[in-house]
């Protein structure tokens, strides 16, 4: 019906172009295929039908990840914007008020609170910003444009299994452009791997349970290889000319403090490097010059959850701000 509706739009000339047409429908071929998929891989007919039901190719969402921002800000125009001074008061605001939940799960888990508390503000405000998407819908339509398919496709089988297993309903599973879902902002496969049941009431709700939230958090980090001995890195004084080639996170690059305090590399206030026995790594984000920063295995756990050193550096610098 809504195929001889939109041909017939066409045919009147009421705005609605022929290549949108041709979207539409072979989109609701493609969903044909990822219903047979779903039913291939166990996924029962009542979550089938209620998931993909209604959905339309969205373009919006293919326009948000083609034209994601090009113009790259300078690490001192960034952090000030990623973290201001209303979200540390937020955050420290917030730590207080959870402190006895988050000190559970940190020593349960081995995640210092501060860290769980920065990365629930920098993905989504605190659970205020988490996208207003279908995440079905989204993942779908992402998947049927091509350029990933794959890893998109893979995605949208995720989220039918989060949906099968009962922890949420197609109505409310909502999420980013990209389908990243929930106050943590977890993709439906990091879901399936690290989201776990915090408060022990048989569901895994990282929409509206913080217990929930809090401890896939910090699953996710341990999971990756934190340490709670630690902390990321600091940001660091250079000298001039040191040399690019030992530059970057790559793991032949990681050196004892010992070893960048002989290279003249020292603390932001002048002082010497920590006599902690920890390798480090020397990054310079802004196409190497700004900002210098010592980081850490912790950084390099950070950069698992998303490879973006401005991600990374905006939580890290958060949770330096947590008391």
């Amino acid at each position: 019906m809504r195929k001889r509706l939109m041909s017939a739009l066409v045919a009147l000339g009421l705005g609605i172009s022929s290549s949108a047409f041709a979207a539409d429908a072979g989109f609701d071929e493609y969903v044909l295929g990822l219903k047979a998929e779903a039913r291939e891989n166990g996924i029962s007919e009542s979550i089938i039908n209620s998931a993909f039901d209604g959905i339309t190719f969205t373009e919006r969402a293919v326009k948000a990840d083609k034209n994601q921002p090009e113009k790259k800000l300078t690490l001192d125009e960034y952090i000030p914007r990623a973290v201001p001074e209303w979200k540390v008061k937020q955050a420290n605001q917030l730590y207080r008020k959870h402190k006895t939940a988050l000190d559970k799960i940190g020593r349960q888990l081995g995640v210092q609170p501060r860290f769980i508390v920065a990365l629930w503000g920098v993905e989504s405000n605190f659970g205020r910003l988490m996208g207003n998407y279908n995440v079905i819908e989204a993942l779908s339509t992402l998947a049927y444009e091509g350029r990933r398919e794959a890893f998109f496709r893979g995605q949208v089988m995720a989220a039918l299994e989060i949906l099968d297993a009962g922890h949420i309903t197609p109505a409310k599973m909502k999420g980013s452009w990209a389908g990243a879902m929930g106050q943590p902002q977890f993709m439906p496969t990091s879901f399936l791997a690290y989201a776990v049941d915090g408060n022990n009431d048989g569901r895994i709700d990282i929409w509206n349970t913080e217990a929930d939230v809090f401890a896939s958090a910090a699953n996710y980090l341990s999971k990756s290889g934190w340490d709670d001995k630690y902390t990321w890195g600091r940001q660091v004084k250079i000298p001039n000319g040191i040399g690019e080639s030992l530059l970057g996170i790559e793991k032949d690059k990681g050196r004892p403090l010992a070893e960048w305090q002989q290279l003249g590399v020292r603390r932001l206030n002048g002082q010497s490097l920590p006599k902690a026995d920890i390798k480090a790594w020397l990054i310079q984000p802004d196409d190497n010059h700004g900002r210098a920063y010592l980081v850490y295995g912790n950084y390099q756990t950070l950069l698992k959850w998303n490879r973006s050193h401005y991600f990374a550096l905006a939580v890290s610098h958060l949770a330096d701000q947590i008391r």
